[in-house]
């Protein structure tokens, strides 16, 4: 009989009703602790405003914050290997509430940069590579499925979070207002995160190392190998990715719509990437990860093609649900991988390393395209820029396809 919520004595079985206690409880974990990577944004102009910066030095907390997640993801990742997901995702939880707490009684600009990075960035990582690689070990049928709707909880956060910050920010101000964020979340996430005590299926184990092991050998490579390939996939795609992400903004300003407009067209590619994730997760579950990751990378690569050709209004929101539609799958997918190709006992540190990746190219990326409008003085060659990186993770996944298949299965039954 498959455990219950609290039966962390007996078996528990692939997809059980369990596993889908766990997948909710999971999601809501990385929507709550989602808000460390999406309130520094809202906060920014106050921010600015109080500390009398330049708009530069007022955007090096986010840089720190996303600098934190990022190498934040990998050492949690190694955590819940040791460990188990529960004391990262506690300790995790009450390192960013309190920097938010401390972020929150800053006197200056860099003592909230040292919050923000080093304790909100590094502490809200182990809300989501963590807690991926956690969820991908009580399912089996259905991995792909749980892997995309636990990283849902990161676009479900950039969705709700801008606005209640904004709202509590107008009314209570910037400083209160991270308070009580740090406040909140310790309160609401540390009892969650007890529930998720019970441990993964017993034959994820030796099971799941075997059918690891096989798989990798019938590629060929060795772990070291495709862990780099990985990262370099994650880096191009995320390059790419980040143009429409980190500029709409900027480039609606530019083709005179304003602000709201390109505002708009973000929460329309992300609301769009939630539908792409949770679709993306129903097809690796039939096809497998690194198909599921070529299809994502070639349909994004045809958004951004479709953003060359678009300066209009409308169609400007229709490439921005476009986009939302192909990339959102994307991500994931690593994650997916990751459990497809290596053993259970590692996947908390090579998940965080891959996320690292994208991560990396998020921020490359998003600097990236502003040089190369600052030298072209156009958005166009940005764009191009993109489907370049693209073309690089696409070779990178049709290269591990074709291996694949070539080369004879090694996969026991």
């Amino acid at each position: 009989m498959p455990a219950g919520p609290g039966q962390s004595g007996r078996e528990i079985a692939f997809d059980s009703g369990y596993s889908w206690f766990r997948l909710g409880l999971s999601i809501l974990l990385t929507t709550l602790g989602g808000v460390g990577m999406w309130s520094v944004v809202v906060v920014l102009p106050m921010v600015q405003t109080e500390f009398a910066v330049a708009r530069g030095a007022a955007s090096f907390p986010y840089t720190l914050t996303m600098a934190g997640f990022a190498l934040g993801g990998v050492m949690m990742g190694r955590l819940i290997d040791r460990f188990g997901i529960v004391r990262p995702v506690i300790g995790g939880t009450i390192l960013f509430g309190t920097g938010y707490v401390l972020s929150g009684l800053a006197p200056n600009l860099w003592v909230f940069a040292i919050c923000q990075g080093f304790m909100i960035g590094v502490g809200s990582s182990a809300t989501f590579g963590p807690l991926l690689a956690d969820v991908s070990m009580f399912f089996r049928a259905r991995r792909g499925l749980a892997v995309a709707l636990c990283a849902s909880g990161n676009y479900v956060a950039g969705t709700i979070w801008p606005g209640v910050v904004q709202h509590f920010m107008t009314t209570a101000g910037w400083r209160a207002t991270q308070i009580g964020i740090g406040l909140f979340c310790i309160v609401a996430m540390v009892p969650l995160a007890l529930l998720l005590k019970p441990r993964p299926p017993s034959q994820v184990g030796a099971a799941g190392a075997v059918s690891a092991e096989g798989r990798l050998s019938a590629l060929g490579l060795s772990p070291a190998t495709l862990q780099w390939l990985l990262a370099a996939a994650g880096i191009s795609c995320c390059v790419a990715m980040s143009m429409p992400q980190v500029h709409i903004v900027a480039y609606c300003v530019d083709l005179g719509y304003g602000v709201a407009r390109g505002a708009e067209m973000l929460s329309l590619m992300l609301g769009l990437g939630i539908v792409s994730r949770i679709a993306s997760g129903f097809v690796a579950d039939r096809i497998g990860g690194v198909a599921t990751l070529m299809i994502g990378s070639v349909m994004q690569a045809v958004a951004l093609v479709l953003y060359v050709f678009s300066d209009g209004l409308t169609s400007l929101y229709v490439v921005s649900g476009v986009f939302g539609l192909f990339q959102g799958g994307i991500v994931p997918s690593y994650a997916i991988i990751v459990r497809e190709y290596f053993p259970a006992r590692e996947a908390g540190a090579r998940v965080g390393v891959v996320l690292m990746a994208t991560l990396v190219g998020m921020a490359f990326g998003g600097w990236l395209s502003g040089a190369i409008y600052d030298w072209t003085g156009s958005y166009a060659a940005a764009f191009l820029n993109g489907i370049a990186w693209n073309l690089v993770n696409i070779a990178v996944c049709a290269w591990l396809l074709l291996r694949g298949r070539r080369r004879p299965q090694a996969v026991p039954a």
